[in-house]
């Protein structure tokens, strides 16, 4: 499969014809004609979304960190934020390198793009909280280097992303949209849970406002590649062997085992509220989710164990905000996510 031109203006595509990849654009991107509905709805949301990293009010968790966390807590709270700026530095460069050069709907390569300008934001996040709060900047950044967990972790994940590059093939393509499905779907959730496990306790209230802005723009992330996905199925139901089929399944098995162990690694099983069943019982609730987004059955057959999560996530309506008396919308727009 080649790159898709930059200008191809020998193209006679008509809107029909328009495909996810192995299509023939022009390479105008027309806002006013897309085949991909779906692809303005995510655009018209994310814009909704946008935010700034320095919104968010660090002051007291700052005091939280230096006075109230335990030794565990600030173990958790540093590998946490370690992890996820690996997780978004990995996706900037992945969808520009990676995904968006072989998609040829214009409606999607635009969301693509925004995409990783909000991983980029993410990561603009990490080093506001990390500057402000942790006691070692460097240390955070550098862990991998460190900390074996986290390093086999990363090692996985990237290796994933770098067997499905290069010399790409219509199967390879459908997989990586896949790994970025798990990676939008799962890596994120025990960082995301632990924090939200310390708001719940009353620490690190301002971590969470952060958390809460960053798994908003993965939802949408979410969204995007599961109707990646799932307009591929229906434009080449050919690629959906039972063989491609094992293989997604095993990537999913793969993702849940790898975020499960960084879950209990994190918490060492001494954060109220998010044990070690807790998480290996929500991860695997989150792969059966992921799964039967794509038309696929589920793995676990496992109920949501930790509920009080969703109400940490829930971003579109007007409602009290538990950090504060305070009524907030949370987006700035009027958009629902009920369309996906």
């Amino acid at each position: 499969m080649n790159r898709k031109k930059i200008y191809n203006p020998s193209s006679d595509e008509t809107l029909n014809d328009r495909k996810v990849f192995n299509g023939n654009p022009h390479g105008i991107l027309n806002f006013t004609k897309a085949k991909y509905t779906w692809a303005l709805k995510l655009w018209d949301i994310m814009e909704a979304n946008t935010w700034f990293p320095k919104e968010v009010d660090t002051t007291d968790d700052v005091r939280d960190y230096a006075c109230n966390l335990t030794t565990a807590e600030k173990r958790m709270y540093d590998l946490v934020w370690s992890q996820l700026i690996s997780m978004d530095s990995f996706q900037t460069n992945n969808l520009a390198d990676n995904i968006n050069p072989y998609i040829t709907a214009p409606e999607i390569n635009a969301v693509l793009a925004r995409q990783a300008y909000e991983e980029a934001n993410h990561s603009k996040s990490y080093a506001v909280m990390v500057e402000a709060i942790c006691d070692n900047t460097d240390l955070i950044y550098e862990m991998e280097k460190h900390d074996d967990v986290l390093r086999r972790k990363n090692d996985y994940i990237s290796s994933v992303y770098e067997e499905l590059a290069g010399d790409v093939t219509d199967e390879k393509l459908l997989l990586a949209m896949v790994a970025n499905q798990i990676l939008e779907g799962v890596y994120f959730y025990s960082g995301f849970t632990a924090i939200y496990a310390l708001a719940r306790a009353g620490k690190m209230l301002g971590s969470a406002q952060m958390i809460r802005f960053i798994q908003r723009d993965e939802i949408t992330h979410l969204l995007l590649f599961q109707n990646m996905i799932n307009s591929v199925r229906k434009e080449r139901p050919d690629l959906f062997t039972p063989q491609i089929e094992a293989k997604i399944y095993d990537m999913f098995q793969q993702a849940g085992a790898l975020e499960i162990e960084w879950g209990k690694y994190i918490t060492q099983n001494q954060i109220m509220g998010f044990t070690d069943d807790i998480i290996e019982q929500y991860i695997k609730y989150l792969v059966d989710d992921r799964l039967t987004s794509i038309g696929l059955k589920k793995l676990y057959n496992v109920t949501h164990p930790i509920k009080w999560v969703d109400d940490f996530a829930k971003f579109n309506d007007q409602k009290s905000n538990f950090f504060e008396s305070k009524v907030t919308n949370y987006s700035k727009g009027s958009l629902s996510f009920d369309d996906f």
